[in-house]
């Protein structure tokens, strides 16, 4: 049987998501945070050198990367590829660019962000608050502003009058920007309609409501 190891508020949703998609059977394993580091214990380290969440465990095998998770569990336990295009279709380039682009693209800048964040929230002598303030607003005003705004214009186009990220067929594209774009607007991202719509129709899905039955609400 499968195993999924999982952090609440993680890419483990990604995981947990499509095996409920795929219906198989797994067991899941929800691993707590460090209360200090908010990161995943070291306990996990004897698991996976790395110690990240999510990793699955199928037999012998122990595989970490969302990204790589979900290409294998498609390439494996979808062979009526349901969510999954092939190379002989024509949508395969779309579908190849939207898997990796989440974590290649889209993904950094919320990993920046998140930084800046905990930056500006970290203690600090109070004479060197408002250099440290000042260093993390011109990152965000030069850099990480205008170019996450340019990414998000992109994907608010590309997902005018598209239900899924290919169209009518929901995918492994989807499973691996649906993320990314649940983290921005759970963080009160505005002006943006199709990618708020987009996000409320994956949490109206069966599959994804069964995920947040087992690993709690989806709140990052």
């Amino acid at each position: 049987m499968l195993t999924l190891y999982a952090l609440k508020q993680s890419r483990a949703y990604r995981i947990i998501w499509l095996l409920e998609l795929l219906e198989l059977d797994y067991k899941l394993e929800i691993i707590e945070r460090d209360k200090q580091t908010f990161l995943a214990p070291h306990s996990l380290r004897s698991i996976h050198p790395l110690g990240k969440s999510p990793l699955i465990q199928d037999g012998e095998l122990v595989l970490g990367e969302s990204g790589a998770i979900v290409e294998y569990l498609l390439n494996k336990y979808d062979p009526e590829n349901r969510f999954r295009i092939t190379a002989d279709q024509p949508n395969y380039p779309n579908y190849l660019y939207w898997l990796h682009y989440a974590e290649g693209s889209i993904m950094p800048y919320l990993i920046i962000s998140l930084i800046l964040k905990r930056i500006d929230e970290r203690k600090m002598p109070f004479f060197v608050k408002p250099i440290a303030r000042k260093i993390t607003n011109g990152v965000r005003e030069s850099f990480l502003t205008p170019q996450l705004k340019l990414h998000l214009d992109y994907i608010e186009q590309h997902l005018a009058q598209k239900q899924w990220f290919l169209g009518e067929q929901l995918s492994g594209a989807d499973i691996m920007m649906g993320f990314p774009l649940q983290v921005l607007t759970a963080r009160g991202l505005e002006g943006y309609p199709n990618i708020h719509a987009y996000t409320q129709r994956i949490r109206q899905t069966a599959s994804f409501k069964r995920a947040e039955e087992k690993l709690g609400e989806f709140k990052l």
